[in-house]
Formats: structure tokens, C-alpha cells, sequence
């Protein structure tokens, strides 16, 4: 599975990996250069949202080779455990006025799609010189509100996934790569 040894309480919960630290890379690499094309010249504001969404955010940040800047927004719709809540809630806005910057968000999964486009809503109405959203990962069959990102590195089954930055009650997000969690054994 990987090479660093945790602990099997840790371990018993990770039933399988399936995207490895490997193939995210490449995709990285691949939508940074599709930026760094696209964008060369061009104020951009990559907007992370947090927790999630940092491992992304910094790895697509450095596969970037053009100037850009960041932010960081907190929309929480998963409290703990592995179900949506169905509330989206704003914890932690921008500081930027980002009515100068080509704004590209930075997102870790679009499950229901509750949360991005409601943050969308939000930063449209700021007026962007232009919005896009990255998500690392898609899962279109539990969309529940019409919204698709404008790239998707990887789209996945209805699975419950944990690492790269994705958790489950706050663990699980130091994997290097996407593993379907495992509720019990």
C-alpha cells in the first residue's frame, strides 16, 4: 500500500487505494502546465478551500510556472463522520478583493455540490476578471445541485475516500494517495 508504517488502528480503516501518489502527480503536473498556458501575463488567484483542499493547493501551486497568488476560504458541510450535513457554512472568507485576479478554486472532492456552488455564488458576486474550479476529485453520481467543475483530474464511484488531504473526523489526510475508506472489518 505505501511505505510508511502507521498503526494497524490506523491502517484497518484504509480498504484499498485507488489512485496512487503516482497518478496524481502526473495529472498535477499536467493541469499546472494547462495554467501556466492559459493564464501566462494574467493576475490569477488560486482560492483553496480548506481543510481539504490544501495538499492540492500547494502541490498545483508549485506545478504552476507563472506568477500567481493564493487565498484561503473554510466551507464546511461535512462535521464529522462520513455524511454530508447539508448546511454549508462560510467559516473563514478571503482577505483579497479579487475583482483584480483571474480566480481559479481549488477544491478536494465535488460530491452533493452543495458547498462549491454556493461558494461560487459568493465570488461571482465579487466580480472576478474570470472564476474557474479545479477539483482534484468528482463524484457526479451523488450531485445533488447542478454544477460541474471546469477541470476534474479524476471522477470516482460513490465512495467514502480518505488521504491526500481528504479526512475522515480529522484523520487519514497526511496519505500520499486517495484510499476508499472502511467503516469496520
Amino acid at each position: 500500500m505505501n511505505n510508511i508504517n502507521y498503526p494497524e488502528q490506523f491502517n484497518k480503516h484504509i480498504k484499498r487505494v485507488i489512485i496512487s501518489k503516482e497518478e496524481i502527480d502526473a495529472k498535477i503536473q499536467e493541469v499546472g502546465k494547462q495554467i501556466s498556458d492559459s493564464y501566462d501575463g494574467r493576475p490569477i488567484l488560486l482560492v483553496s478551500i480548506l481543510k481539504g483542499a490544501f495538499v492540492f493547493m500547494a502541490d498545483l501551486c508549485r506545478a504552476i510556472s507563472v506568477p500567481c497568488e493564493i487565498g484561503f476560504m473554510c466551507a464546511k458541510s461535512y462535521y464529522s463522520g462520513t455524511v454530508s450535513s447539508g448546511a454549508v457554512k462560510i467559516t473563514m472568507d478571503l482577505e483579497q478583493d479579487i475583482s483584480k485576479y483571474h480566480v481559479i478554486i481549488v477544491e478536494d472532492i465535488i460530491d452533493t455540490g452543495r458547498t462549491l456552488n454556493d461558494v461560487v455564488k459568493l465570488l461571482k458576486a465579487r466580480n472576478p476578471l474570470s472564476l474557474r474550479v479545479i477539483t482534484l476529485l468528482d463524484k457526479p453520481s451523488r450531485r445533488l445541485v447542478e454544477f460541474k467543475a471546469d477541470i476534474s483530474l479524476f471522477t470516482i464511484p460513490d465512495y467514502f475516500v480518505i488521504g491526500y488531504g481528504l479526512d475522515c473526523a480529522e484523520q487519514y489526510r497526511n496519505l500520499p494517495y486517495i484510499a476508499e475508506y472502511q467503516e469496520q472489518e
